[in-house]
């Protein structure tokens, strides 16, 4: 049977079945939180995210849906540092670690505008920790001139999203694992940490191979110096993982299966893993354990040990 995922073209066979964007607002950030996570020290410290509104990825990754809340122009100057004192004016509270995503690429300078570096890293001069995310092929001196202007450590969080040979460049990242881990080197030789994205049961993998290829993943990311790994659940919704959802050629995992994945990274022990537990629900049909399962899952992402599965009569559905 032939996919309904082509060959060729693919950029614009992704753009072609995505619903429209949402409104955003150009002097404010698409949203922000706080929450906790365990440190490179072992310490638990408060983490601040803020999701910036800027102007959208040159790539059309396959998976992504974070196109959703961008620009399709670059913000004006002055935009980014406001975005920073709108969220942490509504925050309440200084973190002693704060992640400046952006839908992309922050060394993107179409996105985050390098003349902004130095009010950006005024804004963030109380936190101990900056983390802000990056395609593998943009990391270049921007990174260490963030870094230098910074009061505290940088790291930049790159999505790997799989090492199997036949996904990868179904993806549509453009990039090979030797840009990745090329990346991450550079990065490790400038004192810049490395956080890698993988993602759990991407298209084109079923069940019975998800666990293995995430595990996989992770293995390697850490091989290239990473010291951390976030397993990513792979959502649909962006239009384009629905048509091969309706087709066969993809599915969302189970809670198991992102169980499975973080128990069995966990154990390599070889850095830190985060599974991601935002909009966990809707990867579980058992309402019974849900509860305990998600908090076992954020329990384990700040003690980094292995606990005991959550016992339940929906274990034997795969749910």
């Amino acid at each position: 049977m032939p996919s309904a995922y082509p060959n060729n073209d693919q950029s614009a066979w992704i753009i072609s079945h995505r619903p429209p964007k949402a409104a955003v607002n150009a002097f404010e950030p698409n949203g922000f939180f706080l929450e906790r996570e365990r440190s490179r020290s072992g310490r638990i410290v408060s983490s601040g995210t803020i999701f910036l509104t800027n102007k959208e990825c040159p790539w059309r990754c396959l998976m992504c849906d974070l196109w959703k809340h961008t620009l399709s122009h670059s913000v004006p100057n002055g935009a980014i540092p406001r975005h920073i004192d709108y969220a942490l004016k509504q925050m309440g509270e200084l973190p002693e670690q704060i992640k400046l995503y952006n839908s992309g690429s922050f060394f993107d300078p179409a996105a985050i505008p390098p003349g902004e570096y130095s009010a950006i890293a005024d804004r963030v001069s109380f936190t101990k920790h900056v983390v802000v995310e990056s395609h593998p092929r943009l990391i270049a001196k921007s990174a260490t001139r963030l870094r230098d202007l910074l009061e505290g450590s940088l790291e930049v969080a790159m999505g790997l999203e799989t090492v199997h040979p036949e996904v990868l460049p179904r993806l549509n990242k453009r990039f090979t694992l030797d840009h990745f881990a090329q990346a991450a080197t550079l990065l490790r030789k400038e004192g810049i940490d490395v956080r890698a994205f993988v993602l759990v049961q991407p298209p084109f993998l079923d069940e019975a191979e998800a666990v293995e290829w995430a595990v996989k993943s992770a293995r390697f990311a850490f091989s290239c110096g990473a010291n951390v790994v976030s397993l990513i659940p792979t959502r649909p919704g962006n239009g384009a993982l629905d048509r091969l959802m309706s087709a066969g050629e993809f599915a969302p995992p189970s809670l198991r299966v992102l169980e499975e994945s973080f128990d069995q990274s966990l154990i390599l022990g070889s850095g830190r893993v985060f599974a991601d537990t935002w909009d966990l629900e809707r990867f579980s049909n058992c309402k019974s354990c849900f509860k305990a399962r998600k908090e076992r899952l954020d329990l384990m992402n700040l003690c980094q040990q292995l606990l005991p599965r959550i016992s339940c009569a929906c274990a034997h559905e795969g749910f």
